[in-house]
């Protein structure tokens, strides 16, 4: 085995994933390169390596690191090196420099014992001076925790968050329970933290590696949709998972209900094991949704069928009469549900609800589930709707996490809050909304009940139409103006399970014939790349959007984002890139946040001012990179045209190209244009639901690119995964009570 110590002087490539490193070091002896797996690594760091000589045939001769350490450096270029390797952030090569000329080989003390005086340095002040200290002193915690990780295959990115969780205390707690990890640690799952028990010599039949399977097992259900897990299919997959007796995991769920982890119910000769928050959700808005629809309402006091007739006069329409009774009944009602397909006039309902409800002194709020949906919500209406999130407050609350401002004990002040894309609503969602309204505030959730249920767990909108507890008008018939759209008409037929029409003279709905998937591909990037943009005066960027059912093959996401990023934003002079894994961020490249984070911080700046600050992107959030900073180690991100969020590198893991997004995805955006590959794919994806959704998100056009018989075979599949839950029987049953 042989040591080497040096100063890090070149890092040819590393892979951020499963931090896999070639360097150089420069040694007493010479330049050496090196290879492995390296935790942490910076230009301008000392380090001690040990390993074995390897010859390779195309690069020579490398050390194969084993073991390495940091060193701290001792001499002033040494030093400058590491201030300026992007360890520090906030401290680049500019001002590495400064600090280093003002202070030599004192540098690192001054940093650690005296930080004060990094004040005397120009452009440091009290607020970079508190993050320099900061990160500084996390280093050597940090660096040994990501040691002690890396000998458990953890990748540098996760251990990075890993260590942002647990802190000082990260070594001691994974030690006493790995499976810790896959509660608290996104992306981390139970399979994940088994290996590393297992590295660890925990028993099989430890009690922490069967409640961590029990939970992973019900988290799982939970991502297909499902708020709980009869017991009779929990036992057979938890044992399937972990491979020991069953008596074992019954024993378990006891314990874990004991400890209020999970709740059991029996429900008609069936017993049920929740998520407990599932089922505290499941019943506080079975019994929210009752008191509204039964609360004594503030009194309107006018002539409906007036004020309706009076609308129609001035907006030069006529309102049908499916339209005139969800009005009607909005005013009734303390909860009203309206649902319809495109072209059923849910717009123009609520615009004149809105009015009739404003014209009497009274106020209104509008939400949405997601930024694109509320921004949508407020073009069409006039009046300015927010994410569910920023109605309720979501914020940091002194003292605890990220919680809603808003709840029982601060309620919502309005008269009536207009929900729309309501399908998107999962249970826990809904549970926070609702904690919100007092008795007495109307309720109207307006969606499309036939699109794909939420990507969070519940059926909530399905549910509380299926319950017959509250007022449901459903809206099925198409306006002249919208019967001259074929997306409008071809979403209704498929929704029906007919064919669409094909490839009308002169409209708005079109199918390119092809077989091959890698022509299907060409044709895509053709369409966005030239053909649109050409004959509509269509942006690449902004108005078109490729839609495709899944991540992996020829069509799926992840190959169709690389070719167009290809086309449609090169590298070229002045673009910076990041790489993570397989995938290479580039500014100016569209992506899409691929999961909720409530504590990420956002401003909005207008003639360089900052206008508004804020907390929260989520999942499904569309924007353009700004910049990416590879000294503070910063990308910046650009959502919705005006807020601008900085990620750290290691956060890049909730970003995704989003040239082309799964359907799943889309839910709750509507994009001027939808190309959509027709190909094959699993049967659960390939669904008449699915199509009916990725078509319903296109404003003024729609290409369908593939195969007929892919095409018949989605609208002939009606088949919608069953999801457990109990909200529609809870619903009915607190009906009794009241």
């Amino acid at each position: 085995m042989l040591t080497l110590e040096g100063i890090v002087e070149n890092i040819k490539f590393r892979n951020e994933l499963n931090s896999y490193t070639v360097a150089v070091l420069d040694t007493e002896d010479g330049k050496a390169t090196i290879v492995g797996y390296i935790p942490i690594i910076n230009v301008g760091e000392t380090l001690k390596v040990e390993g074995e000589w390897i010859y390779h045939p195309i690069y020579g001769e490398q050390l194969e690191v084993s073991k390495v350490s940091l060193v701290v450096p001792s001499t002033v270029n040494g030093i400058e090196k590491y201030l300026s390797s992007g360890l520090i952030p906030h401290i680049g090569p500019k001002t590495a420099r400064k600090i280093v000329e003002r202070f030599g080989l004192d540098t690192l003390d001054i940093i650690q014992y005296n930080p004060e005086r990094l004040k005397e340095i120009d452009g440091i002040g009290d607020k970079k001076l508190a993050k320099i200290v900061k990160a500084f002193e996390e280093q050597g915690e940090l660096r040994e925790t990501m040691v002690f990780l890396q000998q458990y295959g953890i990748t540098p990115n996760y251990g990075i968050r890993i260590y942002k969780k647990y802190g000082k205390d990260t070594i001691s707690l994974i030690s006493e329970n790995p499976y810790r990890l896959s509660e608290d640690i996104y992306g981390i799952g139970f399979k994940t933290a088994d290996k590393i028990a297992q590295n660890m010599g925990i028993s099989p039949q430890s009690p922490y590696r069967i409640e961590g399977g029990i939970r992973y097992t019900i988290n799982r259900y939970a991502s297909n949709g499902h708020t709980y897990v009869p017991k009779e299919e929990l036992i057979p997959a938890t044992a399937d998972l972990l491979g020991i007796e069953e008596s074992l995991i019954e024993e378990s769920i006891r314990e874990l209900a004991i400890k209020g982890i999970i709740h059991i119910s029996n429900i008609d000769d069936q017993t049920l094991v929740y998520y407990t928050p599932f089922h505290v959700a499941e019943n506080n808005v079975a019994r929210k949704i009752v008191e509204l629809s039964r609360a004594e309402l503030k009194e309107i006091d006018i002539d409906i069928d007036e004020a309706i007739r009076t609308i129609e006069a001035e907006e030069g329409i006529e309102f049908a009469q499916k339209q005139m009774e969800a009005i009607r009944e909005s005013i009734k009602n303390g909860i009203v549900v309206i649902t319809g397909g495109p072209g059923t006039g849910k717009t123009t309902i609520i615009k004149a609800i809105i009015k009739i409800f404003q014209d009497q002194g009274l106020t209104v709020s509008l939400a949405a589930p997601t930024g694109r949906a509320a921004k949508r919500m407020t073009e069409t209406t006039g009046l300015e709707a927010k994410t569910i999130h920023r109605l309720l407050e979501y914020s940091f609350i002194e003292g605890e996490e990220m919680a809603f401002g808003l709840n029982e004990e601060s309620p919502l002040e309005t008269d009536l809050l207009i929900i729309d894309e309501a399908s998107m609503m999962d249970i826990l969602l809904m549970n926070s909304l609702l904690k919100a309204l007092v008795p007495g505030t109307r309720l109207i959730l307006v969606g499309d009940v036939d699109q794909l249920p939420s990507v969070g767990p519940g059926n909530v909108l399905k549910d509380i139409i299926k319950s017959n507890v509250v007022k449901v008008v459903k809206l099925d018939q198409i306006f002249r103006q919208a019967q001259e759209s074929m997306i409008v008409v071809n979403a209704h037929r498929i929704n029906r399970g007919e064919l669409p029409l094909l490839n009308e003279r002169d409209r708005d709905f079109y199918f390119i014939r092809e077989s091959n998937p890698k022509n299907i591909v060409n044709i895509i990037i053709d369409l966005c790349r030239e053909r649109l943009p050409n004959y509509y005066g269509l942006d690449p960027f902004k108005d078109i959007q490729v839609l495709t059912p899944m991540k992996k093959g020829d069509v799926g996401i992840n190959s169709l984002n690389k070719h167009l990023q290809d086309v449609l934003n090169p590298k070229g002079p002045g673009k910076r890139e990041k790489a993570i894994g397989d995938e290479v961020f580039r500014t100016g490249d569209k992506v899409m946040q691929i999961r909720n984070n409530y504590s990420i911080e956002w401003e909005i700046i207008r003639d360089g001012v900052v206008f508004e600050k804020g907390e929260g992107i989520f999942n499904g959030d569309l924007g353009v990179i700004l910049d990416i900073d590879e000294e503070n180690r910063i990308l910046k991100v650009l959502f919705d045209d005006e807020k601008e969020v900085e990620y750290n590198f290691n956060q890049l893991d909730e970003l995704k190209l989003s040239y082309a997004t799964t359907v799943h995805k889309s839910q709750g955006s509507e994009f001027p244009v939808v190309i959509m590959p027709i190909y094959w794919g699993p049967p659960m994806l390939l669904t008449r639901n699915l199509l009916y959704t990725a078509i319903t998100r296109a404003k003024e056009l729609v290409v369908l690119v593939g195969e007929e018989r892919y095409l018949r075979s989605m609208v002939s599949n009606n088949r919608i995964t069953k999801r457990y839950s109990n909200l529609d029987y809870k619903i009915k049953n607190m009906l009794s009570i009241f």
